[in-house]
């Protein structure tokens, strides 16, 4: 499963290329994971401006559909997105 998400982690790389990830002592699942997080939490921007997980999950999956990765990265990497913009919406209705 590893070699999975170090596909995915290179795959996302792509698609955010200035994007700073913190890697020391993780694996690339909780790399991606949190990127993906962070991502869709908006918590690179100014906390007056940032967009609902909603907003962020339709432009992070429009910036993947569009890219030039494969069909099967552009679909484990819009799945892996739902699957944690599930689990902030739950935590958000909590």
């Amino acid at each position: 499963m590893s070699v999975v998400f170090n596909d995915l982690l290179i795959s996302y790389r792509q698609i955010w290329k200035n994007r700073m990830l913190m890697e020391d002592d993780f694996s690339a699942e909780q790399v991606l994971k949190e990127a993906i997080k962070r991502e869709l939490e908006d918590a690179n921007s100014h906390p007056r401006v940032r967009k609902s997980i909603e907003v962020k999950y339709f432009t992070s999956t429009k910036r993947i559909t569009e890219s030039t990765l494969t069909n099967d990265d552009k679909v484990a990497l819009i799945q892996l997105h739902i699957e944690m913009a599930d689990g902030l919406m739950e935590e958000r209705n909590l």
